[in-house]
């Protein structure tokens, strides 16, 4: 089923497009985006060399609560190694195995910032977070 067209949606995927843009000039291959198994999604899959790469892309217009990475909780981070699990499962391969990075692209006020493997299985943060 699809979502409905409102603003904060539309927002989101010009986001979505403006990180995969990016991150395509960066060298790395898009292979999926707004991946949703029960219980997660994950806004873009690409391929860095031979690493996936789960990527959350994250909005603020301003960070007067707090800026986009600051969004993401461990709550959050949890589905996203959920989802990933699930879907490398599905691609015959597993978050074990497979050689994999999860990145976030946060947008705030116009300021665009791409972390690099932000978090880990562990979830020992890295960064900002």
């Amino acid at each position: 089923m699809k979502k409905p067209q409102n603003s904060h949606y539309a927002q989101g995927c010009h986001y979505e497009q403006q990180a995969k843009q990016f991150l395509q000039k960066q060298g790395l291959v898009f292979i999926a985006e707004n991946v949703k198994i029960r219980g997660g999604e994950i806004d873009l899959i690409m391929r860095d060399k031979q690493t996936w790469v789960f990527i959350e892309v994250r909005f603020r217009k301003n960070a007067q609560y707090g800026d986009a990475i600051a969004t993401i909780t461990q709550s959050k981070r949890r589905r996203i190694l959920h989802t990933a699990s699930v879907w490398l499962y599905r691609h015959n391969e597993s978050l074990e195995t497979a050689d994999c990075r999860f990145d976030v692209c946060a947008i705030t006020n116009q300021k665009f910032e791409w972390l690099k493997d932000a978090f880990n299985l562990n979830e020992n943060l890295s960064g900002r977070f």
